[in-house]
C-alpha cells in the first residue's frame, strides 16, 4: 500500500477555524484527524485582532495535531472573501536561445505579476493556465519547444 506524505489544510473562516490533517494512500486522501476552534479576532472575513486570530488558529492546528498524534509544520490555507479577487493577466518574453527555458517560463510569469494593483490590494498567486509559444496557444508546459515568443495565460 503506498502512502504518500501527510498533508495538512486551514480554513479560517469569521465564526470558526478548521485544521484538518490526511495522507494519500494509493491515490486516495484519507482524512486522519480533524480540529476546530472557535474564530476569534475576525469580523466580516477581514483580520481585526491579529493576536486572537492567531491564537484562534493554534487551538486548531493543536487540536488536529492531537487527534492525528502528528507534528504539523505547515498547511495549506483556504481564504475566502468579498476583499479576495481574481482576474486574468498574461505577460509576454522573448526565448532567448530558440528553445523555451524554465528560465524563459519564469520570466514570462514574472512579466504576468508586472500588472497595476492598487495600493490597498497585493498579488497573493500568479496560476498559469496556458502558455503560448509563437501564437500557438493551449500549452501546458512549453519547456523544450522551439519558438522566438513565450506568453504566460495566468489567473
Amino acid at each position: 500500500m503506498e502512502k504518500g506524505p501527510i498533508v495538512a489544510g486551514l480554513d479560517v473562516g469569521t465564526t470558526k477555524i478548521c485544521a484538518i490533517v490526511g495522507q494519500a494512500v494509493e491515490g486516495k486522501m484519507n482524512i486522519l484527524a480533524l480540529g476546530a476552534s472557535p474564530s476569534k479576532g475576525l469580523r466580516k472575513g477581514m483580520v481585526v485582532n491579529i493576536e486572537t486570530t492567531v491564537e484562534s488558529i493554534i487551538n486548531a492546528v493543536k487540536d488536529a495535531e492531537r487527534a492525528a498524534g502528528v507534528e504539523i509544520n505547515s498547511v495549506c490555507v483556504g481564504i475566502a472573501g468579498g476583499h479576495i479577487k481574481s482576474f486574468e493577466s498574461y505577460g509576454a518574453v522573448g526565448i532567448r536561445s530558440r528553445e523555451v527555458t524554465r528560465g524563459d517560463v519564469d520570466r514570462a510569469l514574472e512579466a504576468a505579476k508586472a500588472v497595476y494593483v492598487p495600493l490597498d490590494r497585493e498579488v497573493l498567486h500568479v496560476i498559469p493556465v496556458e502558455y503560448v509559444v509563437d501564437g500557438q496557444d493551449g500549452i501546458m508546459n512549453p519547456v523544450g519547444m522551439s519558438g522566438v515568443r513565450l506568453e504566460a495565460r495566468v489567473q
